[in-house]
Order: structure tokens, then C-alpha cells, then sequence
């Protein structure tokens, strides 16, 4: 007899969080992010207390996820950036550590809430004004005439994810077959609704990394490889294709909605089978060299269509759907009652390939705009870390606030920024800004007393700028004469630098507006309720 326990009421905490409550609990979390952040960040291992699967990543998605965060605070910063890498797939720890460094900072203010949210979200608007204008000395535009650009922002990508334990020659090697990869999906003839294509990533383990290669077209794995040869083609040499949505396994309910009639003595099963032997006749006689299902295929249909020389692909699942439509340019068929000419696509090429003991079915298309990119490394983990980027009066009139006011929190908004560069560092080195630029430049640690920290750097953090006689510095998080800095982004810098460190701007300029929307919404929380059972 089961016992059911008296349901504890929601616990409601009424008035604004205090500032002690907000800066305790974004400190310790962003000094897990920082540690993480950027190419030299350090590794974290999850392990539940209780046992079971142990994760390594520096992942910003990785660590939101295996984090067991209880104050409301953090549930709420956490879901946010979950949210922005929903969208973007990167600069997770970005968003996250700037968020929390405005709301540390927000604590050293003797400000209210109220002006604080105002006058940062006014600050907020002039860097995405700033960071959307052509004048952006942040953005490098991409020439697609030429791969270095992107092979860069690829490279970037993947040497800062530590837990795929590349070494340079094989982070080359992934960049190259990535980037590869993304031109495979971009389509040949470009018209007003062209989209891009799909990758579709095939997991192998314990291989060498410089094993992994890009194929044009779609790999599906065969667990029982029999390529029937020949297969049917149509007079042009093209095969074509019967796409099914639906399970041909014969069972009655997966019959569609229409009325089957049975005769008295015939049992369902053979009703079905029979229905399923008359619609592979009907694909035979369509001149169908392909049939892929969703689903189940019944034995004996799946026999009848080998026997006529027609392969048979069955249990795809629904993620391969969609990719195979666009490929193949098929409908994918609901029900038995729906088959019709007008739902068939075409293929190029069948081909079988072997990769660790494993057989796939290779789909060449006409076009390529579906590739199939087969990513070995040593072990899970290392596989899945891979897998898985000037203020008017009139402006302070409207802010309602006073000038003081405005530059408390601009300098609280610039130390926050700044508080980001500087946990690209994590070797106890320190950070150097030139005025001329505005790049960071890391200086090692335990260098002598008496040395000028200018001569340990020879080149920016994102390697555009080289060191030059003239440069002028400042320590990160130093107080200094404010200066303009000038736009290095031009065609000789950029293709005379090797090895450049780039990111990706939209999702950077979007991590910037949740992390600042996140600390308000934080700052402006009056009730708090929580379910107790």
C-alpha cells in the first residue's frame, strides 16, 4: 500500500536580492568559467558523487550542463546562456563571465538598481551600434576567394576545445576537412531561396586522427552490407530513389488512415504483406533503384526487392530525413495510399565503403550539397569534445542620471570587458595594451625586475599586429589616458599573418547583449518562488 506525503507549500521570498547574495554567488561561478576561457584554458572533470559517467571539457556547454547549480541566481544565468548556445553553438564562457562581472562589479557601486540598468543599457546600444557599423575595427571580413580567412576561425575553434588532445598537424588536418566540409554544403546554382546544405558527423573511436576524411554526399551505415549489383538506374544513368516516412514493417497500425478490406479467412498479417509485396511491385515497375526507409522493412519485402535488384535501406531515422530530401530532391512517402512518381528523387552513384569493421552505403548526389564527415579520435571523450566555437548632456538628460552616475557605471562596463581579456591568461603571466591598437599582448610570468615587459612580446594575442618601436603601453585593469584605437583589419595585415586566433563575431556581439539583459534581469528579480517538494 503506497503512501503519499503531505505536499510541502511553495516557499515565496518577497524584495530584491541583496548585493551580497548576487556577488557571492556570480563570483564563485565565474571562477570556474574564467578558468576555462579562451586557447590556453584548463580542463574540468565531472564526476557525480554518487558514481557513473566521468566528463573532461572545457566546453561552455559542458559545463552548464553538468554543473548542479540550486541558487535561483545562477539557475537563471545558466538557462540564459544555454539559450544564447542554442542559437550560436559558441562564446558561452563569454557571455557568462561578463554577466558576472557586471553583477560583481554592480556591488562596489553605491547606486541603485534603477539607474545602473538604465544607463548600461544605454552603453550596451552604442557597442552594438559601434560593433554593427562598417568603421568596427573588430570585425575582419571574410573573402571566400580565399580559404585562409576561414580555415583560421576554424583552427581558432578547435585549438581552444583542450579536451581533443590534437596536436598542430592534426588540428590542421580536422580545420581543412571541416572547412571542406561547410563548401560541400554551400549549393552550386545560388538563387533568391538557396540555403545552405547539411554535414552529417560519423563518430569512429579509437582511430588516428589523420584517419578522419569528408565525403561529397551521405554515409549511412549498414549493419548487413549487400549491395545488389547491378542496381537499377533510369536511361540517363541517375538511380532513383523512394523515400518512406512511414514503418513498412507490416504491422497494422503503421497502415496509414485509409480502410483496408479483409476478406473472411485471411488473417491481417498476410492482408498487409501482400499490400506491402503489391507496393514494391509498383516501385519495380517505376524503374526504382533505391528504396530508403524511415522505419522498418519487412524481411520478405526487403528479399523481394533485393531479388529485383533494387537496395533496400531500412531504420534510418528521422535526422537523416531531412538531408536526404534536400539531396535527393524526394518526398518522403506517409502511407501505403500515397505513393505516387511525383514523390521520387534521384541519386548520381551507389558506392559501399569500410571503415572500422563497419560498412556504409556511400549516396552520391548530382550536386553535393549534403557531405558526410567521418571524425576518429582516440577515445570517447576526446571525440566528443570535438564534436561538440563620448556622452552628451543632452544623453544624460535622457538617461535621468548624472554625470558621475554615467561614468561610475561606464567604468564599471570597461572593467568588466577587460576582466575578460585578462582570463585569457593563465599562467600568472599579465596582459599588456597598446594605445595604438587596442590589442592585448600576454607577457610570461617570472620575467626579471629590471626588464622592460615590451621586449617578452613579439605579437598580439590574435596575431594580426607585430611588435613595433613606437608602441606605447598600459598594464590591463591599469587607469590610463583614454586613447582611439586605430583599425588594423586590412589586406596586407591579414594575409601576411600566420596562425591568426579569430572567433566568431555574431555570436560574440549576441553573448555581449544576453550576458548584459541576463545581469539586468537578475538585478531587477523582487520575488523569488520555490517548489519545496
Amino acid at each position: 500500500m503506497s503512501r503519499a506525503d503531505v505536499k510541502k507549500p511553495s516557499l515565496c521570498t518577497t524584495g530584491p536580492l541583496t548585493k551580497e547574495v548576487i556577488s557571492q554567488a556570480a563570483s564563485t561561478f565565474s571562477k570556474i568559467m574564467k578558468s576555462c576561457y579562451g586557447p590556453t584554458g584548463r580542463l574540468k572533470q565531472f564526476h557525480n558523487g554518487t558514481g557513473g559517467y566521468v566528463r573532461i571539457s572545457s566546453q561552455s556547454s559542458v559545463l552548464l550542463s553538468s554543473l548542479c547549480v540550486t541558487l535561483p541566481v545562477l539557475k537563471l544565468l545558466v538557462a540564459s546562456v544555454q539559450n544564447h548556445l542554442a542559437l550560436f553553438r559558441d562564446s558561452g564562457l563569454f557571455t557568462a563571465i561578463f554577466c558576472c562581472s557586471l553583477l560583481e562589479k554592480y556591488e562596489s557601486l553605491n547606486m541603485a538598481r534603477y539607474p545602473f540598468i538604465k544607463i548600461s543599457k544605454h552603453i550596451l546600444s552604442l557597442c552594438i551600434d559601434y560593433l554593427s557599423s562598417e568603421t568596427c575595427g573588430c570585425r575582419i571580413p571574410v573573402d571566400f576567394s580565399s580559404s585562409k580567412l576561414l580555415l583560421s576561425l576554424v583552427r581558432s575553434i578547435i585549438l581552444s576545445k583542450r579536451a581533443c588532445m590534437l596536436s598542430r598537424k592534426e588540428a590542421d588536418h580536422i580545420s581543412i576537412l571541416v572547412l571542406k566540409a561547410f563548401l560541400f554544403t554551400i549549393p552550386q546554382n545560388v538563387d533568391s531561396s538557396a540555403v545552405l546544405g547539411k554535414c552529417h558527423y560519423i563518430p569512429v573511436k579509437n582511430k588516428r586522427v589523420m584517419d578522419s576524411t569528408v565525403y561529397p554526399g551521405l554515409l549511412i551505415e549498414m549493419p548487413e552490407m549487400h549491395l545488389t549489383l547491378p542496381f537499377q538506374r533510369t536511361a540517363s544513368g541517375q538511380i532513383k530513389v523512394a523515400l518512406f516516412g512511414m514503418s513498412m514493417s507490416g504491422h497494422l497500425s503503421h497502415a496509414g488512415e485509409e480502410a483496408i478490406l479483409i476478406h473472411r479467412g485471411i488473417s491481417l498479417e498476410a492482408e498487409m504483406l501482400d499490400q506491402l509485396l503489391s507496393l514494391g511491385r509498383e516501385v519495380i515497375s517505376d524503374g526504382v533503384g533505391l528504396v530508403i526507409c524511415q522505419k522498418v522493412i519487412h524481411p520478405t519485402l526487403k528479399q523481394y526487392l533485393k531479388e529485383n535488384n533494387i537496395v533496400a535501406v531500412e531504420r534510418v531515422g528521422i535526422r537523416m530525413m531531412e538531408p536526404l530530401k534536400k539531396m535527393t530532391g524526394s518526398q518522403p512517402i506517409p502511407s501505403l495510399q500515397f505513393l505516387s512518381p511525383a514523390c521520387y528523387g534521384y541519386l548520381k552513384d551507389l558506392h559501399t565503403q569500410c571503415f572500422d569493421s563497419k560498412w556504409f552505403l556511400h549516396l552520391i548526389p548530382d550536386q553535393p550539397v549534403v557531405c558526410s564527415l567521418l571524425l576518429c579520435n582516440r577515445n570517447e571523450t576526446a571525440w566528443d569534445e570535438l564534436k561538440s566555437c563620448s556622452v552628451t548632456e543632452g544623453t544624460l538628460k535622457d538617461l535621468g542620471c548624472s554625470s558621475e552616475e554615467f561614468h561610475l557605471v561606464t567604468d564599471c562596463f570597461c572593467h568588466s570587458l577587460e576582466s575578460i581579456a585578462h582570463s585569457l591568461e593563465h599562467d600568472s603571466g599579465d596582459i599588456l595594451t597598446d594605445t595604438h591598437w587596442g590589442h592585448s599582448w600576454s607577457v610570461p610570468p617570472n620575467i626579471p625586475s629590471n626588464s622592460d615587459w615590451s621586449d617578452f612580446v613579439q605579437k598580439c594575442g590574435c596575431g594580426l599586429c607585430n611588435k613595433q618601436e613606437d608602441l606605447n603601453w598600459k598594464m590591463l585593469n591599469c587607469h590610463s589616458v583614454s586613447f582611439l584605437p586605430q583599425n588594423c583589419v586590412n589586406e596586407t595585415s591579414v594575409t601576411s599573418a600566420d596562425h591568426l586566433v579569430l572567433d566568431c563575431f555574431a555570436a560574440k556581439r549576441n553573448g555581449l547583449q544576453v550576458a548584459v539583459e541576463t545581469a539586468h534581469l537578475i538585478l531587477d528579480i523582487s520575488h523569488i518562488i520555490e517548489d519545496r517538494n
